[in-house]
């Protein structure tokens, strides 16, 4: 389907109509749901209301906003009024009252919400194999994982049914799926986009980003979702600058953190890693090696999130364990191991680790680049996945590279490197935190130069 940015400015110039392209994208959802399973709800009532009300916005010589007309997936985590928030749960729900702060602004920005996306139950692991609701299934592969726990919002844009998807990402949720499925995600600086109405796996972690096709069209949902809410305690009151049309190529200089880089990815990864390097650097960027040994997570920080699963679930799970499925039982059960000296472990490695990483950035370091997961593929049912022979859980590999990402609290973007079969190889573009927009403005500089995307 076309980029939200192009949909935008038809609908918002009157030579398209928001209620054919909803209508349209409402068709896809439901024509593609018997075998990706990519929705846990469909709205076609509320979200044709939405576009004939767009239509008679822009009738009426009114802007509907930068994201007019725009059909909208989000993830079945966050509240949306008069619709029920499943979590991808069990445990039956009234419809929610109010809606998230991130739903009010893109309903603003004239966005159409068209249905709640699948997850991995309560975004609490990285498949989207939901015992409740069945597995969300990749467009690249239906025996294949989406990732997690944003699966549905990633299908849903790999699959074409919407421009954009909203999810969720405490580990890696935006970006796994972002990387599976072949598509662009954003993993916000922690605090940039309101939590509020968001239910929370790990609050201090937690943040909300975007999943497209395109930099242009994340960056339209960034733009529209980012900036302070007085109702969220973790929110800051950052200023949101304007996102750079493009970056010089060969001013850019990357940096490239050899412990990230350790043998923990298959070798179609560690090529594509190689490739995106080599290419940069013939068009005149410069990539740089970095030694940091402090940036390898401190083993508690797995632990360290504990405490918080517990204090959201722990009375819930103590008097129905029955109402959460098998593996959700495990993982809460492991994170009652979590303990105060692993929390202060934790929380010394990640002000270290934001330390080095503000450091790397001062000395002209314009993104640090790692993989985005250690293997491009994890066959559904299958709790291992394959590193060139070997058998890994496949925890290890889908977020390795993305939990000490949240621990460091820095904004990165997945990103599919171009030339690199499919799903793409996907890597991630790390900046400082607070730099969204010059990442995106980077990030919009390598998908002109066909250095990103998919090719």
């Amino acid at each position: 389907m076309a980029p939200a940015t192009e949909t935008a400015s038809q609908v918002r110039t009157g030579r398209m109509l928001a209620a054919d392209v909803v209508a349209e994208a409402l068709e896809r959802a439901e024509n593609s749901q018997n075998q990706l399973n990519a929705f846990t709800l469909i709205d076609h009532e509320g979200a044709m209301a939405r576009a004939r009300g767009i239509d008679k916005l822009v009738a009426d010589g009114r802007d509907p906003g930068p994201l007019g007309g725009v059909p909208v997936a989000l993830k079945d985590l966050i509240d949306q009024a008069g619709l029920p928030n499943t979590k991808g749960a069990s445990f039956p729900v009234d419809p929610s009252a109010n809606s998230a702060t991130v739903v009010r602004r893109l309903g603003a920005a004239g966005a159409v919400i068209i249905g709640r996306t699948g997850l991995h139950e309560f975004a609490f692991g990285f498949t989207s194999e939901n015992h409740w609701f069945g597995p969300v299934r990749n467009p690249w592969d239906l025996e294949t994982s989406p990732g997690g726990s944003s699966g549905g919002s990633g299908a849903a844009v790999a699959a074409g049914i919407v421009p954009i998807a909203v999810g969720t990402d405490t580990g890696g949720s935006v970006r796994v799926p972002a990387a599976l499925c072949g598509t662009f995600g954003l993993k916000v600086t922690h605090g940039r986009v309101p939590l509020t109405g968001v239910y929370p796996l790990v609050a201090s972690l937690d943040t909300v980003g975007p999943i497209a096709n395109t930099v242009g069209d994340l960056i339209a949902a960034y733009l529209v979702m980012a900036g302070d809410d007085a109702a969220d305690p973790w929110s800051q009151p950052r200023p949101v600058d304007s996102v750079p049309h493009s970056v010089d190529l060969p001013s850019l200089r990357f940096g490239v953190v050899k412990q990230w880089l350790a043998p923990r990815h298959t070798s179609e990864v560690e090529e594509g890693i190689r490739m995106f390097i080599e290419t940069v650097a013939s068009q005149g960027a410069e990539v740089v090696e970095v030694d940091e040994p402090g940036l390898i997570e401190d083993p508690s920080a797995t632990l360290a999130f504990g405490p918080e699963v517990i204090a959201v679930h722990g009375e819930r799970f103590a008097s129905n364990p029955d109402g959460y499925g098998p593996k959700i039982r495990v993982r809460i059960n492991d994170a009652k191991q979590g303990t105060v000296q692993d929390v202060l472990a934790a929380m010394a490695w990640r002000s270290s680790a934001r330390a080095i990483a503000a450091r790397l950035f001062a000395s002209g370091i314009d993104a640090l680049i790692a993989p985005t997961v250690g293997g491009m593929s994890k066959t559904i049912g299958d709790e291992d996945m394959d590193l060139d022979g070997q058998r890994v859980f496949h925890r290890k590999l889908l977020a390795s590279f993305t939990a000490p990402i949240n621990q460091i609290g820095a904004p990165s973007i997945a990103a599919p490197v171009a030339g690199t079969g499919g799903p793409p190889v996907s890597l991630q573009l790390i900046g400082p935190m607070w730099g969204e927009s010059r990442l995106l403005g980077v990030a919009t500089t390598l998908e002109t130069a066909g250095v990103l995307g998919v090719s």
